[in-house]
């Protein structure tokens, strides 16, 4: 296997997707590629995929790998940390096997490992033995983090006014998490005949407006949304740290671009908050899509624990509906062909009604009548005329 293309690197993967073009090799620093990271690369159709870091490390079975395998994706696995001071944006690389060879004159080349299909499935088995020690250790972190942030479930959220009315609606929650696409591609009609508030989680504001939809509401840190989401009119409101000691790296973006924001500081997740938000705004249904509800999802986000999900969850839950649930529920019945023909035939009944009331309607629909009868009879004798000859 040998692949030539311009490099780009990016320690985060979802930061470098958004400058990656079909051909590019990319570089990045990403130990065990979860599933969402991988979907986002493999969209950009990129040469091939370096990692400094353990594509999987066998702490748990994670799909990203092979995910991007399986779209025909090289992968491989440099564990140097002089690689990203090597290598420039832009820059011409050829990757012959695992081994990467810069442009520069008298570069040394950098060696690691190609991924197999079959080496990735004997990693996922192995991972799956480590699968009950994880778990402990992330149960263990959960309930150690309950008490601190007891006050997400106990307490009324310090939210700031928003102009987007949520009181009585449906607030629709997208995260650019597994199955995203497939989730609101699901979802269509129940968008378009409801009409939810549509708030986008960072990234899940681009998932919105892939679709051709507006979000009302962007939450977050600000970390992986687009520009052009940030300046499309919807209401900004960026997730800072939940002790206010440290500026908000989001904020601060959010500025630069001239765009109002409000703020919020909350422990948990951005999709955590806004959930708190749709709750405190008095929404009557929270539908959720692409967001973090299993044990892969969070130690794919990197989480010790899901406390903050664990207690909004106890708080939301009467209001909150997975949008798979809502593509099994919400199924906009065709009409039966007796009520097709109920309705023709009150149709009908009412046009009769009016040409015995008016006598200029009945008289325009003789008129009507006649003219077709004379056409269809001209037609005939032309017919017959030809078949004669």
């Amino acid at each position: 296997m040998r692949v030539n293309g311009t490099v780009k690197l990016d320690k985060r993967t979802k930061r470098l997707a958004k400058r990656l073009r079909r051909g590019d090799i990319a570089v990045i620093d990403h130990e065990d590629i979860d599933s969402t990271s991988a979907e986002m690369l493999v969209e950009t159709q990129v040469a091939a995929v370096v990692n400094t870091a353990k594509s999987i490390s066998g702490r748990y079975p994670n799909v990203g790998p092979q995910i991007l395998l399986q779209a025909g994706i090289p992968v491989v696995d440099i564990i140097d940390d002089n690689l990203f001071q090597c290598l420039k944006e832009g820059e011409q690389v050829e990757l012959d096997g695992a081994v990467l060879h810069a442009s520069k004159a008298g570069a040394e080349p950098f060696e690691g490992e190609l991924l197999t299909l079959e080496k990735v499935k004997q990693r996922m088995e192995a991972a799956k033995l480590n699968l009950g020690a994880e778990l402990e250790r992330f149960a263990e972190n959960t309930l150690s983090y309950v008490v601190k942030e007891k006050g997400l479930l106990l307490d009324t959220a310090n939210f700031p006014q928003i102009h987007t009315p949520l009181d009585g609606r449906h607030a629709l929650i997208v995260v650019r998490g597994e199955g995203y696409k497939q989730d609101l591609a699901s979802i269509r009609t129940y968008i378009r005949d409801v009409r939810p508030a549509l708030i986008g989680v960072d990234g899940g504001a681009d998932a919105l407006l892939e679709l051709g939809l507006k979000p009302d509401i962007i939450i977050g840190d600000m970390d992986s949304v687009s520009d052009q989401a940030l300046k499309c009119g919807a209401e900004i409101v960026v997730h800072t740290y939940a002790d206010g000691s440290r500026p908000s790296p989001g904020l601060q973006r959010v500025s630069e671009l001239g765009v109002q924001a409000k703020t919020i500081s909350a422990p948990g997740t951005s999709e955590d908050v806004a959930m708190l938000l749709a709750f405190e705004k008095a929404a009557q249904l929270i539908v959720a899509v692409g967001t973090h509800s299993h044990l892969i999802d969070f130690l794919d986000k990197g989480r010790k624990g899901m406390s903050s999900t664990f207690l909004v969850r106890l708080r939301v839950g009467a209001k909150l509906v997975d949008a798979k649930g809502v593509s099994r529920l919400y199924v906009r019945r065709a009409p039966a062909v007796r009520e097709i023909c109920l309705i023709a035939f009150a149709a009908a009944l009412v046009f009769v009604a009016i040409m015995l009331i008016s006598p200029t309607a009945a008289e325009r629909l003789r008129a009507t009548f006649a003219g077709v009868a004379n056409e269809t009879r001209l037609l005939i004798l032309k017919l017959k005329m030809a078949l004669t000859r």
